[in-house]
Order: C-alpha cells, then sequence, then structure tokens
C-alpha cells in the first residue's frame, strides 16, 4: 500500500492536468494580475536585452490593463497601463516611422468594450492614436463591433505597417479586418486595407500571428483549424492552407511563431483544454509534437528567439495561465530544436 501510495504521488508529480504528458516547469511566474490575464507580447530591448519588457493583457470592463512585466516577472508600474475597458489581446512591433527621420517601436491592444483598438509607442508608453481608432464600423450587429485578436505586420520589403483584427463575432468570410498605419502631419491613422478570412461558424476567432519575415498571418477558427493567409493584400486573399485540426482537444487558442534562419522555426499553438501547446513546422506547418508547460487554459502566447540575456540566453516563451498570471519558460526547455 505504502509502494502504491508513493507511486501514484510520482505521477501526480509528473503528469499534469490530466494530458498525461511530463510537464515542462516554467523558469518563474509573473506577480498575480487583479482580474483576468489573457494575451501577453514580449517586447526586445535591442540596447540592453536584459531590460526587455513582457506585456499582458488584464481582462476587465471598468478597470482593465495591459501590465509590463520585467524578467523576473515583476510589475513594472511606471510602464503599465489601466482604466481600459476589457483590453484583450496585444502585439508588439519595430521601427514604425512616424516621420522620415523619426520611428518607434509600437505596441497595439484591443479594447472590447469600446469597439476599437490602441497604439501606444514603446517603451515610453505614449498613445498615438489620440483615444482610439474604430474597428468594424460598417457593421450594425454590436457583437461583430467587438474587437478580440490583434496581431502587427511589417512588410519586410516596403516597411509598411498595418495591423489584423478578430472580433467575438463575425460572418464566415471577411472576419478579419486589416488595418494600415499610417503617419502624417495630423497624426497616425488607422485606415481599413481589407477584410480577410474564412470562419467555419464554429464557436470564435480569437489568436492571430504574423510571420513578417516569409509573409504569413495565421489565425486560429478555434473550433476547425489554424488557417493561412498572405499578410500582404497584393499577394491576395485566397486560403493557403487550414491545418491542425486533428490535433486539439477543443478550442484552438494563442499562436506564436519561434523564427529562425530562413524558413526555419515552429507555431507554438496553445491547446486550450488539453492544457497543453502542439507544436508545427514553420516551413509546412506539419505537425512535431505536443508539450505540457504547466499552464491551465492558456488563451495566449508568445516567444522570442533572441537572447535577452543571462537569465534567458537562448530566447523566451511566455503564456497565460488561468490563475492572473504569466509563465515564462526558458526556450531551450521547450526542446524545439
Amino acid at each position: 500500500m505504502k509502494n502504491t501510495f508513493i507511486l501514484g504521488a510520482i505521477a501526480l508529480v509528473l503528469f499534469s492536468c490530466g494530458n498525461g504528458l511530463p510537464e515542462v516547469a516554467p523558469t518563474l511566474k509573473t506577480e498575480k494580475l487583479p482580474h483576468d490575464s489573457d494575451d501577453p507580447a514580449i517586447w526586445i530591448n535591442r540596447e540592453n536585452p536584459e531590460q526587455s519588457i513582457v506585456f499582458g493583457t488584464d481582462k476587465d470592463e471598468v478597470n482593465g490593463g495591459v501590465y509590463a512585466f520585467d524578467l523576473d516577472g515583476k510589475i513594472i508600474k511606471e510602464k503599465s497601463l489601466t482604466g481600459i475597458s476589457y483590453p484583450n489581446n496585444v502585439d508588439i512591433e519595430y521601427g514604425f516611422k512616424l516621420t522620415d527621420s523619426t520611428e518607434t517601436d509600437i505596441m497595439m491592444f484591443t479594447e472590447r468594450e469600446k469597439n476599437q483598438i490602441r497604439l501606444y509607442s514603446v517603451p515610453d508608453m505614449k498613445p498615438l492614436d489620440n483615444g482610439g481608432y474604430k474597428v468594424f464600423t460598417d457593421e450594425t450587429n454590436i457583437e461583430m463591433k467587438r474587437p478580440m485578436g490583434i496581431s502587427i505586420y511589417k512588410n519586410p520589403k516596403t516597411g509598411e505597417v498595418s495591423a489584423f483584427v478578430s472580433r467575438k463575432a463575425g460572418p464566415t468570410q471577411g472576419y478579419l479586418y486589416q488595418y494600415a498605419l499610417v503617419s502624417d502631419s495630423l497624426g497616425v491613422h488607422a485606415n481599413l486595407l481589407r477584410k480577410l478570412g474564412t470562419f467555419s461558424g464554429q464557436k470564435e476567432i480569437e489568436a492571430i500571428a504574423v510571420d513578417d519575415a516569409l509573409g504569413y498571418v495565421y489565425y486560429s477558427d478555434e473550433g476547425v483549424g489554424i488557417r493561412k493567409y498572405h499578410a500582404d493584400p497584393k499577394q491576395g486573399d485566397k486560403e493557403i492552407a487550414l491545418f491542425g485540426s486533428e490535433y486539439f482537444k477543443d478550442d484552438i487558442e494563442g499562436i506564436a511563431i519561434a523564427t529562425y534562419g530562413g524558413d526555419n522555426g515552429f507555431l507554438i499553438v496553445s491547446n486550450q483544454q488539453d492544457h497543453s501547446f502542439n507544436i508545427f513546422k514553420r516551413s509546412d506547418n506539419s505537425f512535431v509534437k505536443t508539450i505540457n508547460l504547466g499552464t491551465i487554459e492558456t488563451d495566449g502566447c508568445d516567444v522570442v528567439t533572441e537572447s535577452l540575456g543571462k537569465k534567458f540566453p537562448n530566447g523566451l516563451f511566455v503564456s497565460m495561465n488561468d490563475q492572473q498570471d504569466f509563465f515564462y519558460h526558458a526556450l531551450d526547455s521547450l526542446k524545439l530544436k
């Protein structure tokens, strides 16, 4: 009986959340947020990588926030934004041109209860959007106006920057809108470029991720699979691929893209109700493996493959955990390569 108890205890340590996979323990967990954590985005400080920032959304209709964390998982109060009406997803882009001689890194997030997206400069956290850009303005159904996911695309050839936005509900065609970010003497504007994206009609579409270098946008049609399109409107609106459905238990959620040279790298996608992540090759979207990182009901995730100093010398993976926090994993621990 004693040996049986010991073996059972060992099994509980090795396997969590019922998916039967050994847990890869996080390097650290962040401080708790006050409401409901959802989606992270990593900003790399290229002048001092150890001063990089992880931003994470905290959903609340009145006093939601986009919180800034240091690489020890501590909240940076002076870089955090609060008083936001249900911030959902967040993303980062580098080198957005404000003028011919001035550029800045930017952060964008969706503010669902105000039917808008927000734009801030990073790391000084100054608003660039004059209070926000309304989205899905041609819709009459209020549910189809409520933004959820966001991902920024910077065309490596032209330097043009745009944002893909998904929503709480939408039609079977044109679920996502793509907005060009244009800066002139009057400020920064978000102009509708196109509507794209098939929707199965099952559940919803939240998670979006853009591969700038290869020019693809991916999104999770939560009930059926991961859809892939060209990020550049000039390449057309035809769906390139739908993949991954057979590897998910229920909701297909957050997508992070680990990029290496050429088309090498991986898509890391949250298998939410299985409390695990599925890994796919960036080159051909083929399935690689499933991993358990100890998180519960993960919505959003993000990854960087650059060194962030001594603590994360080979990159960092950050994922939302349904306990009002985020998990940091040194990228090596995922054993992608």
